[in-house]
């Protein structure tokens, strides 16, 4: 089993660690320090040892940070947490603040005179740290770089991770390692840079067509680069993750480093050097500087490449998905079975989806935890069950499932809401209102240029025509093999990002009633040069990728257009015709009634 349901969260914790982190701060001549949820590679997904926002506080989400003072401590939390942070800290020792509506450096204004706030230079881009400094100008308030104070009051803080590494195919990769960096080797000539660093561990994986197990769920390693423009690169990895294998599919374009001659190879750099001012930590820009070099502000050169998935991967993610909807689909008729009995728990219901994946005996691992949330959890986005928090399966609610998969040729993530029993008119009109949505974004063709902040609206106006919205993106980004949430690609209200030919995308729109019922229907969709119609104006479009039914009992029949309607006709028999050869008996019959027109 992958999963696990143990409880990680302890807001008792909370108040003396909290109590220590200031009298080591006292100590230091500091008023205040900056904890993010960030490791040294600032990706989202970090290892235990990197879990400094939860050890401190109790806050478990996978965005967020805090900023702790003399006289009050800040989680600050997006929409997809406000309803989790409660329950996971101690409410008299932190105070939830609502991010981004409430910037740090503003909130640090109100809360302290004078005096310096500390920060690790390795845990905070240059973007972070610019704002900040930014808010406090002409204040009393300084920011300054300092060894960072929650690793000195961490006891038993566990090792770095030292998960092995091993080859990523080509017939997979559909590019070679070699390929890639030429390729981006010529843009750094062609800009006047002589070198690019590379900090994100999915950047690193992809370039090297490696991949590995630093963190869970998602099969990336740690790790520093530094691409030359003459193609080469450096690599900065701990050589006990690099067995033979994984040694022997690197060229000899790549020389190997311990991670401890990552500094000072950065301030023997010479000429100009792209830093990506967004993704790659402070300390970065910082030691290029010192050693002499130029700093030249630009992209991670990796980032918009891997979001732009060529042939072979694309065929990869098809593959994958029809695996996965096969085991989504007999889960779902394990479950439509199962659930009218009663005795089920959000626990029994992770087990046996994960149990139908692991049937498939290709599953590397989950790309997430289970999302499992029955009742009014299921209104807590991004909820977790454990043993303490799991829940009965109850009749005439909603069960929201969000779920996904690694296997070798490409990463899942779906989410579905089933009734069990009936759970209202008043479900059945926001179920269809979220359907419409995702729908809408399925539907969609629009002209080269357009970024995913354009067509967010697609998805949210059939909830705000009714007062309603949701308090997360429609859409983030979906590596092959890689991070279950990647960038630089969202459709969101401030993705400025024009979406591209093979950028993989989730299509997730959702409405959450808190203490009642949570509602998110999601699909993974793939952009593509749009068929020909009207002028043949250059246009893009969506393909579907997620192949699963939607609970014909919660949708609304009347409240759908013609054109939904047969778009949602045409989805179910597609789903019908690609996953039935691949279906036990038992499920085929269930599917053929699930995917009945309506």
């Amino acid at each position: 089993m992958f999963q696990s349901f143990e409880t990680t969260s302890d807001p008792s914790a909370g108040p003396g660690r909290l109590a220590r982190l200031r009298d080591h701060l006292r100590a230091e001549g500091l008023a205040g320090f900056l904890i993010p949820r960030a490791d040294v590679h600032q990706g989202e997904y970090v290892a235990a040892r990197d879990e400094r926002l939860q050890w401190l506080t109790g806050f478990t989400g996978s965005a967020g940070f805090a900023i702790v003072l003399p006289d009050v401590a800040g989680v600050f939390i997006d929409g997809r947490y406000r309803v989790q942070v409660k329950g996971q800290v101690d409410l008299a020792a932190y105070t939830p603040v609502p991010w981004p509506e409430v910037k740090p450096g503003p909130w640090i204004r109100d809360h302290l005179s004078e005096g310096i706030v500390g920060f690790d230079p390795w845990l905070h881009s240059a973007d972070e740290i610019t704002r900040i400094e930014a808010a406090l100008e002409g204040s009393a308030v300084t920011l300054r770089a300092f060894a960072n104070a929650v690793d000195a009051i961490w006891p038993d803080q566990p090792a770095p991770p030292a998960g092995a590494a091993f080859p990523h195919p080509v017939t997979l990769a559909g590019e070679t390692s070699v390929d890639k960096r030429t390729r981006l080797a010529a843009s750094l000539h062609k800009d006047g840079q002589s070198a690019a660093v590379i900090t994100l561990p999915d950047s690193l994986c992809w370039l090297l067509n490696l991949r590995g197990a630093d963190v869970p769920r998602n099969p990336i390693l740690h790790g520093f680069a530094i691409l030359r423009d003459d193609g080469s690169v450096d690599a900065f990895i701990a050589p006990a993750k690099l067995n033979d294998a994984a040694r022997k599919a690197l060229d000899a374009g790549v020389r190997l480093h311990a991670p401890d001659q990552f500094a000072p190879a950065l301030k023997a750099l010479t000429g100009a050097i792209r830093v990506d001012r967004g993704t790659a930590p402070l300390a970065v820009s910082r030691l290029v500087e010192e050693g002499g070099a130029t700093v030249a502000w630009g992209d991670d050169p990796c980032r918009l490449p891997k979001a732009c998935k060529n042939a072979a991967e694309v065929a990869g993610m098809r593959e994958a998905h029809l695996r996965d909807g096969a085991a989504v689909v007999e889960f779902l008729c394990w479950l439509d079975a199962a659930a009218p009995k009663g005795g089920l728990t959000e626990i029994d219901v992770v087990t046996a989806l994960e149990g139908y994946r692991r049937a498939t005996n290709v599953l590397h691992d989950i790309s997430f935890d289970t999302i499992c949330g029955a009742g009014p959890n299921g209104a807590i986005m991004h909820y977790r069950v454990t043993t303490d928090s799991n829940r009965p399966v109850r009749q005439d609610e909603l069960l929201l499932v969000d779920s996904g998969a690694q296997y070798a040729d490409g990463t899942t993530d779906i989410t579905r809401t089933i009734a069990v029993g009936d759970p209202g008119a008043e479900a059945r009109d926001c179920y269809t209102r979220v359907l419409q949505g995702l729908i809408a974004i399925s539907r969609a063709r629009w002209p080269r240029g357009i970024a995913g902040r354009d067509l967010d609206a697609l998805a949210r106006f059939p909830l705000w025509v009714a007062g309603m919205d949701f308090d997360h993106g429609t859409g983030h980004g979906v590596g092959a093999f890689l991070s279950v949430h990647e960038g630089p690609q969202r459709i969101s209200r401030v993705s400025e990002v024009p979406l591209e030919p093979g950028m993989i995308l989730s299509n997730e729109p959702g409405y959450y009633r808190e203490g009642a019922f949570g509602i998110r229907l999601e699909n993974l969709i793939v952009v593509q040069i749009a068929p020909p119609l009207g002028d043949n104006r250059d246009q893009l479009s969506f393909e579907t990728l997620t192949f699963a039914p939607f609970d014909r009992r919660l949708i609304r029949t009347g409240g759908l257009s013609p054109d939904e309607r047969e778009w949602l006709n045409a989805y179910h028999a597609e789903v019908l015709a690609r996953l039935s050869p691949r279906l036990s008996a038992a499920a085929r019959e269930w599917l053929a009634a699930a995917c009945a027109r309506i």
